[in-house]
């Protein structure tokens, strides 16, 4: 009891909480290789999807409220994001974006805010080094700093974090490293389920909700959304704040303006 009466006084203070409790975010994410668009089943058997660009802006036209770019190698490879790609997508879309691979200090992350992004995403890096989350939000606020945890549930029922693009396991709980990034100066929570990443067979609820009802920060579940209801359960099983799919928009299957009609009809609050 007292557990959960130190978390719900914490998230009053948490520059973060303002945005609970809105409508709820559609995001699109684009993981890019080589400067493609690609998307995998749990994390491999990649396939060309497009040009991040292109696909950028039509997704913000369409009313995506957000977009997320990973440049999905950058970390393995040892490469920073393309900064001149980011400066890219910045003159074409007019929604924000939030740019992650490969970001590993506050010289990564200030180009990349000077060539357009609004948010980044850090993941191996942060792991293994926690203080350049509190050095992000010293320098930049806790609002631009999105912490991306790759995530699988093991035989024992737990689930554990993932590195390098999901090939290195460790031995840490996802939601252990979850409360102390957030401690540290993590605004948001970018959770990807590498069982249900690529499937469509619905997000993983079990650990969305674990992380969105203990966190004060918001959280954006990812990987598994393949219908319309799959979104309303994350919403409302899950208590996600936002949600972000990849395959079903960029190989239309599922359209951004008939999932948030959808997500309406469910009264689920969307920006339209």
């Amino acid at each position: 009891m007292n557990e959960n009466l130190q978390t719900s006084e914490s998230s009053l203070h948490h520059p973060a909480t303002a945005n609970r409790g809105l409508c709820k975010r559609i995001i699109p994410c684009l993981d890019i290789k080589d400067g493609r668009t690609v998307k995998g089943t749990n994390f491999v058997d990649l396939r060309d999807a497009g040009d991040p660009v292109e696909l950028g802006a039509l997704y913000a036209q369409q009313g995506a409220d957000e977009l997320v770019f990973l440049d999905i190698t950058a970390t393995v490879e040892r490469r920073k994001t393309l900064s001149a790609l980011v400066n890219k997508i910045s003159h074409h879309i007019n929604i924000p974006f939030t740019v992650g691979g490969g970001i590993a200090s506050v010289d990564d992350v200030s180009l990349l805010l000077q060539n357009g992004a609004d948010k980044i995403s850090v993941n191996t890096a942060a792991f293994k080094r926690p203080e350049l989350l509190r050095e992000l939000e010293k320098d930049f606020g806790s609002q631009c700093v999105v912490l991306a945890i790759d995530t699988r549930k093991e035989e024992d029922g737990e689930w554990y974090v993932y590195l390098n693009g999901g090939r290195t396991k460790t031995g840490t709980r996802c939601i252990d490293w979850a409360k102390q990034a957030v401690d540290l100066g993590a605004g948001e929570i970018l959770l990807t389920s590498m069982n249900n990443d690529g499937t469509k067979q619905g997000f993983a609820v079990d650990i969305t909700h674990t992380l969105s009802t203990t966190l004060p920060v918001p959280v954006i579940a990812s990987g598994g959304g393949g219908t319309p209801a799959h979104f309303t359960e994350v919403f409302n099983t899950a208590k996600a704040d936002a949600a972000l799919a990849a395959s079903i928009f960029h190989f239309k299957e599922i359209s951004i303006p008939e999932l948030k009609t959808y997500l309406l009809a469910q009264n689920i609050k969307v920006r339209i």
